[in-house]
C-alpha cells in the first residue's frame, strides 16, 4: 500500500468507525472503487488501535469508571454503579466475542463482497430509521440492566457481517428497548471498547503467527490518522444525533446501498 492509500483508508475508517454508517463496509467498497489490493492484517491492526485509542480518550471519565467498576467486582462488590455498568459491559461483550471466534474467517472469505452490502446497509438503515423514529425515550444509561446488556450485545455480534455497522446496529437495539438517544450511542461506544481490543489483539497475533514483515513506520500513521478523525467523528455524531436523530445517517445508507446497486448493474 501506499502511504496516499493508507491516509485515505484511515481517514475512511476513523470517519465510519463510530457513525452508525459500517465501516467495514466502506473498508470494502473503497478498494474496490478504485481497484485497491485489500489492506491486509497490518493495517486492520492499526486502524482498530486508533479506533479503540478515540473512544478511550472521549470517554475517558466513563473508561475510568467501569475500571473502578472491575476491580470493586474482583472484591466481591457488585452492587455499585460502577460495578453493575462493568458488568453489563462485560456481558454485552461475549455475544460478539464468540460470534467472533466461531464465524469471523467464514464471514471474512465469504460476505466482504459490495452485493451483500447492499443488503445490509439498506435493510438495517431502514430498521435504524424506524426504531428512532418511533421508540419512546424515557430510560437513561444508568437504567443499563443485565438483560438489556446482553440483547445489545447480541446485536453487536449481527455487525460481523461487512455493511451492518456496530454503531448503527447497538444503537437501534437500545433505542427499541427505550434509550434516549444520547445514552444509547454513549452506552453502544463503551460497548464497542471491548470488542475492538478483542479484535486488534486477534488479529495482530495473526500478523505476528504470518511471519510477513511489517512496516511499523505505516502502521504508526495509519493508527494516528485513525485516532484523531475517529475522535472527531465521535463529538460531531453525539452533537448530531442529540439534536438531530439518526435519520440523516438512514438516508445516507439507502443513498450509498442504491448507488452501489448501480454500480454493479
Amino acid at each position: 500500500m501506499t502511504t496516499l492509500q493508507i491516509v485515505i483508508l484511515a481517514i475512511v475508517q476513523g470517519i465510519t468507525e463510530f457513525l452508525p454508517i459500517s465501516s467495514s463496509g466502506h473498508l470494502v467498497l473503497v478498494p474496490f472503487l478504485f481497484g485497491w489490493a485489500d489492506q491486509g492484517l497490518a493495517f486492520d491492526v492499526s486502524v482498530h488501535v486508533g479506533s479503540l485509542a478515540a473512544v478511550c480518550i472521549f470517554f475517558r471519565r466513563d473508561i475510568a469508571s467501569l475500571l473502578s467498576g472491575g476491580v470493586q467486582i474482583l472484591h466481591g462488590n457488585i452492587k455499585t454503579s460502577e460495578s453493575r455498568m462493568a458488568l453489563a459491559i462485560l456481558l454485552g461483550t461475549i455475544p460478539a466475542a464468540m460470534a467472533g471466534l466461531l464465524f469471523a474467517s467464514w464471514i471474512e472469505d465469504n460476505l466482504r463482497d459490495p452485493a451483500v452490502i447492499v443488503y445490509t446497509l439498506s435493510g438495517y438503515g431502514v430498521v435504524m430509521a424506524l426504531a428512532d423514529r418511533f421508540s419512546s425515550r424515557e430510560r437513561n444509561i444508568s437504567t443499563v440492566g443485565l438483560k438489556d446488556a446482553l440483547i445489545i450485545g447480541c446485536a453487536q455480534a449481527l455487525a460481523l457481517v461487512p455493511g451492518t455497522s456496530r454503531s448503527g446496529v447497538t444503537i437501534t437495539a437500545a433505542r427499541l428497548l427505550g434509550f434516549e438517544r444520547q445514552d444509547a450511542a454513549r452506552f453502544s461506544f463503551l460497548l464497542s471498547a471491548p470488542v475492538i481490543l478483542l479484535a486488534a489483539g486477534y488479529k495482530f497475533v495473526q500478523m505476528l503467527m504470518s511471519g510477513v514483515a511489517v512496516a511499523w513506520g505505516q502502521l504508526g500513521l495509519a493508527t494516528l490518522s485513525a485516532c484523531i478523525v475517529a475522535y472527531l467523528s465521535i463529538g460531531f455524531f453525539m452533537r448530531v444525533v442529540t439534536r438531530v436523530g439518526l435519520a440523516p445517517f438512514a438516508i445516507y445508507r439507502l443513498l450509498l446501498a442504491a448507488y452501489i446497486l448501480y454500480a454493479l448493474i
